[in-house]
């Protein structure tokens, strides 16, 4: 058995828990998706055939393949359209589409997007304040968003750029249980920089 063949039934086997064979499964409607042969759409005149419970079966007539799918009640379905080497496998393809479209909702509730906040904090910024702002930024950082810290220099302030990075050091280390440094502090025109992300678990 060549190397492709065996990758190919190793998927297979590892996602047929997510298959219901036999009789007794309601009966779901089996569109294809476009991307798929299944059935009538498949025109080859042999295939290589795996059976409704993973097994090898081997080359036959399509006929012979599709004869073994309606008496499983089953679908056919084209797996690999090789020409050279068509593989095709008896499976329930309604309910494929059903379960592996639970599956990507379920990922899609799960995953959350990162947002990036954003606190201003002053080259002299009190430490009232600056405690303020930091919980502000554990708050953010707890609910897994990007923090952008940023320091507006305003007149004569420009002349201080260089205490901004000792402004940036002394908040980072406020926070540093919850979160760390992904962009160390830079100057931007008349602003100071530095974002904060979680911090990574080991």
């Amino acid at each position: 058995m060549d190397t492709e063949l065996t990758t190919l039934i190793s998927v297979w086997e590892r996602i047929s828990p997510f298959f219901f064979f036999g009789q007794e499964v309601l009966s779901i409607a089996k569109p294809n998706n476009g991307n798929q042969m299944i059935n009538d759409d498949i025109k080859f005149d042999k295939v290589r055939l795996i059976d409704a419970d993973g097994q090898m079966v081997g080359v036959v007539d399509l006929a012979v393949a599709k004869k073994a799918a309606e008496d499983a009640d089953l679908d056919l379905v084209c797996i690999s359209p090789n020409p050279e080497n068509p593989v095709c496998k008896v499976m329930d393809y309604g309910k494929f589409l059903f379960e592996q479209g639970k599956r990507e909702k379920e990922a899609r509730k799960k995953q959350k997007e990162t947002e990036t906040k954003e606190i201003g904090i002053k080259l002299t910024t009190d430490v009232h304040d600056i405690e303020v702002k930091q919980k502000a930024v554990i708050k953010f950082l707890k609910n897994g968003d990007r923090v952008k810290i940023n320091i507006r220099f305003r007149g004569r302030e420009m002349a201080y750029q260089q205490q901004g990075f000792g402004v940036m050091e002394k908040f980072a280390e406020g926070i540093e249980e919850y979160g760390q440094i992904d962009k160390q502090p830079k100057i931007e025109g008349r602003n100071m920089v530095m974002y904060l992300v979680p911090k990574k678990t080991k």
